[in-house]
C-alpha cells in the first residue's frame, strides 16, 4: 500500500494548493506587468515614428514648395480639355537638364520627353538630341520664332520657349515640367551617397578623369560622366543614355531606405537645383495613380541625320516626326493629328 502524507497531514495539501494559486496568480501579474511595458514601448514608438515622419512630410512639403516654379504660358492648344488625376487621364512631362554656368544665361543640355498612360500600364521616354535643327517657337512672342539648335530655345525664352518648340516639334501637348541644374546635379548625386555604373569608355573631360570598368562616383564624376560625348562613338545617343541612367540610379538609390537617414541633405540639394511647375499634391496624386506605368517603360530613339557645316546640325524629317507625334498622341489617348511643316534644309 502506497504511504499518503496528506493523511497524516491534511493541512498540507491545503498549503500546496494555496502555493500553486500564489504562483498562478504571481505569474499573471508578471504578465501583466510585461504586457503593460509591451504596450507603453509600442505607444512610445508608434508616437515617436509619428512625429519623424510628420516632421519628414513637413520637410517634404517645404522643398517642394521651394521648388516649385509655375509658369505663365500660353494654354496648351494641344489638349481640349484639362486633365485629372481621377480619370487616369495620361500625361506628359518635360524633363529638362540646363547646363548654367557663371556668366551664361543657359542652355539645355538634356531633353526627354515622357508620356504615361496608367490603364496601359506603360511610359514612354524619347530624348531629342539637343542640335537638332528645329524651329524655336514662343506662343507668347512669336517674333522670336527662329530656326536654329533646339537647346537654343532656353537661352532665348526660358523653359516656356522650350515647352511651346517641344510642342510644335513632337505636336503634342506637355502638361507638367522638370528642370534640373545640371551644374548642381553633382550635390544630388552625393546627397544620396554617389552611383555605381559600368563606363564603357575611358575618357577626360573637365579636369576629370575616369577609367573603363565598374566603380563607384561621386557627384564631380557622375556629372562628367553624364557629360561626356566626344569619346563615344555614338556621340549625342550614348549621352542620353548615361544621363537617363545616371538619373535613374539617383532616384533608386533616393527611394531606398538608406536614405531616409540622410533624407535632409537630398531636399536640400533638391530644392537648390530643382525647378517644376508640380505641387506636392500632384507627385502625390502621380505616384498614388501612376505608378503602375513604370513597370513597362520604353525609349523611343528619334532617328535622323547629321548635317556637317560650319554649325553642326542633327536634321530630322517631317516623315519622322509625323510617326513620333501619331505613337505618342495614341499613347496620350489624342488622336493623330498633321505636325506642322519645319523647314530644316
Amino acid at each position: 500500500m502506497l504511504f499518503n502524507i496528506t493523511a497524516y497531514y491534511p493541512y498540507k495539501e491545503r498549503d500546496f494548493k494555496l502555493n500553486t494559486r500564489l504562483q498562478r496568480t504571481g505569474k499573471k501579474k508578471k504578465k501583466l506587468r510585461v504586457f503593460r511595458v509591451f504596450l507603453l514601448t509600442l505607444f512610445m514608438l508608434t508616437v515617436g515614428a509619428g512625429l519623424y515622419f510628420y516632421n519628414v512630410y513637413s520637410d517634404i512639403a517645404n522643398a517642394v514648395d521651394k521648388m516649385h516654379q509655375p509658369i505663365k504660358r500660353e494654354a496648351s492648344k494641344k489638349r481640349e480639355e484639362k486633365i485629372e488625376f481621377d480619370r487616369k487621364d495620361p500625361i506628359s512631362v518635360l524633363l529638362v537638364g540646363v547646363d548654367e554656368r557663371e556668366g551664361d544665361k543657359g542652355r539645355t543640355d538634356s531633353m526627354i520627353v515622357v508620356t504615361i498612360n496608367p490603364e496601359q500600364k506603360s511610359t514612354k521616354l524619347i530624348s531629342i538630341p539637343r542640335d537638332t535643327k528645329t524651329k524655336l517657337v514662343s506662343m507668347k512672342k512669336p517674333n522670336k520664332n527662329r530656326v536654329g539648335k533646339f537647346n537654343a530655345a532656353y537661352a532665348y525664352g526660358g523653359i516656356e520657349m522650350t515647352i511651346d518648340t517641344v510642342e510644335n516639334f513632337l505636336n503634342i501637348p506637355i502638361d507638367y515640367y522638370t528642370e534640373v541644374n545640371m551644374e548642381g546635379f553633382k550635390d544630388i548625386v552625393d546627397a544620396v551617397g554617389g552611383i555605381d555604373v559600368d563606363n564603357k569608355y575611358a575618357f577626360e573631360l573637365d579636369g576629370i578623369t575616369l577609367r573603363k570598368g565598374p566603380q563607384h562616383l561621386n557627384g564631380e564624376k557622375a556629372l562628367a560622366y553624364a557629360r561626356m560625348r566626344k569619346e563615344d562613338p555614338t556621340g549625342d545617343f550614348g549621352r542620353q543614355e548615361r544621363q537617363k541612367e545616371v538619373i535613374s540610379k539617383v532616384i533608386n538609390k533616393g527611394a531606398g531606405f538608406s536614405s531616409l537617414t540622410k533624407y535632409d541633405e537630398i531636399l536640400e540639394a533638391l530644392q537648390k537645383n530643382v525647378k517644376t511647375d508640380l505641387t506636392l499634391d500632384d507627385m502625390v496624386g502621380i505616384q498614388s495613380t501612376y505608378k503602375s506605368a513604370a513597370s513597362n517603360i520604353q525609349k523611343i530613339q528619334i532617328e535622323g541625320k547629321p548635317q556637317p557645316s560650319d554649325q553642326w546640325y542633327y536634321l530630322v524629317s517631317d516623315q519622322t516626326r509625323q510617326s513620333l507625334s501619331n505613337e505618342l498622341r495614341e499613347h496620350l489617348g489624342l488622336p493623330a493629328a498633321t505636325v506642322a511643316k519645319i523647314n530644316i534644309y
